[in-house]
């Protein structure tokens, strides 16, 4: 296939999407060059969801110790070293680094560690000065954290930033009322950070059943997170070694760092996209086909940088279908982007798939809705208030369960299984049916009246 061009496939980025493209296009036969900037694996691997999870883990064991008390443990002044942790997230994101880089070698995909564009339809311009051609080009550059624009906006650190810190923030400002913005506000809670969560509209995790999301509200304000609502930046400045906030609708306050988790932007520019005529859309991100096909018959686009559903899980699946479409022998592949569970690993946790309520009212018209609202039995004995709530969205014309959404301990865990109920159009019947594993949290699915 290569004949007049260096390679069959040449893809720009080694994040998720583009690492699964590669080594299953590799696999199918094809010669295939993976171009990256800076580390092989990407923003989940690198910078994102995997170094995050584990900062969340470390920051449970503030709450974790506590509780031990209640259960008969005694255990006397333990102390917490953020760097302790900080080092080896950072080791084990080596690690995986390592791991990605094997896999690439290990089906024969080559690496160019260095910056690529297009300078044609099938031509790439390497940093270094050299040229290549391919027949097929795949672009999986993701996206990156916006950063609003104000004056002293470069005080500011992101989510990329947060990992590297060498203290714990005394007081800390979260822009974002987004699953960024949630998860990192407990982290640093736990931590001991004084944290403000500063959302530009009236309520967290848009998207998301409100119920479920004015709950994390009440939990994570008695958890003495302060929220304001409402509030858009004037301006950042530097106070000795403090930081001063302005607002609007909100007094100053001054903080020891600002982070802004306030969405995130494809990865479009620099790329010499309008040279090899790519069409892009209104927020910059690469308008492609059901196929991730984009106006240009021969360049595809995976995961953040089309901005269809920026979640890891989704850019590897479009990123496999991408590689078995084009060199694969089957039939085209196409990723069903619809019922797609996601999950906030906010304190507690957060966990959905399907439509919300409000969805399902608007879609559906005639609907049930069946909700559990309890103590878990950890809490319980530990003597804390907080509560879970499981909220089941049902279809009333046949009974098919259109959506689950859920908050409170290991929501996220449960959720992957119930997701496989959701999409294979289970009824609410077929979970009455199904025999209770007690005494758990995930039996409340089952037992919902």
């Amino acid at each position: 296939m290569a004949g007049e061009y260096d390679y069959d496939l040449f893809v720009i980025g080694a994040g998720s999407g583009g690492v699964r493209a590669s080594r299953v296009a590799a696999a199918h036969g094809a010669r295939v060059a993976i171009a990256e900037e800076y580390r092989v694996g990407g923003t989940c691997v690198i910078r994102g969801c995997v170094p995050k999870k584990m900062l969340v883990y470390g920051a449970h064991f503030a709450e974790d110790l506590e509780d031990a008390k209640n259960f008969g443990w005694t255990i006397s002044k333990p102390k917490f070293d953020w760097k302790t942790l900080r080092d080896n997230v950072l080791k084990d994101v080596d690690r995986l680094n390592g791991a990605y880089t094997d896999t690439l070698n290990n089906h024969d995909v080559e690496i160019i560690l260095e910056r690529a564009e297009l300078v044609g339809p099938h031509e790439i311009k390497l940093a270094g000065g050299k040229s290549v051609t391919a027949k097929y080009i795949l672009i999986a550059t993701g996206a990156r954290p916006h950063v609003p624009d104000c004056p002293g906006n470069d005080l500011g650190i992101t989510s990329n930033e947060a990992f590297h810190l060498d203290a714990i923030p005394k007081r800390v400002l979260i822009a974002g009322g987004g699953y960024i913005a949630n998860e990192f506000a407990g982290i640093f809670n736990e931590f001991g950070s004084k944290v403000t969560l500063m959302i530009r509209g009236d309520q967290l995790l848009r998207g998301y059943d409100r119920s479920l999301s004015d709950r994390l509200l009440q939990i994570s304000m008695a958890k003495g997170i302060d929220f304001r609502f409402n509030a858009q930046f004037k301006s950042i400045k530097r106070s000795g070694k403090a930081l001063k906030v302005s607002m609007s609708g909100h007094e100053d306050m001054t903080v020891d760092c600002v982070l802004f988790a306030t969405g995130r932007v494809p990865n479009t520019e620099g790329l010499g996209l309008d040279k090899a005529g790519v069409e892009l859309g209104d927020k910059g991100e690469i308008k492609v086909d059901r196929f991730s096909k984009t106006s240009v018959d021969h360049i595809y686009a995976v995961g953040d940088v089309t901005d269809r559903v920026q979640l890891t899980p989704v850019a590897i699946r479009e990123g496999q279908a991408f590689a078995d479409t084009v060199f694969g022998k089957g039939d085209p592949v196409a990723v069903d982007h619809t019922v797609i569970p996601s999950a906030v690993f906010s304190h507690p946790p957060l966990a959905a798939v399907g439509m919300t309520e409000g969805e399902a009212r608007n879609k559906l018209g005639n609907i049930k809705v069946y909700q559990s609202d309890f103590r878990p039995m950890k809490n319980v004995l530990a003597g804390r208030t907080e509560r879970a709530l499981y909220k089941m969205i049902v279809d009333a014309a046949n009974d098919r369960i259109v959506g689950i959404g859920m908050i409170g301990p290991d929501s996220a865990e449960i959720m992957q299984a119930a997701a496989v109920a959701v999409k294979a159009g289970l009824t609410k019947a077929d979970f009455d049916a199904t025999v209770a594993i007690h005494p758990t949290m995930a039996e409340e699915l089952v037992l919902l009246k």
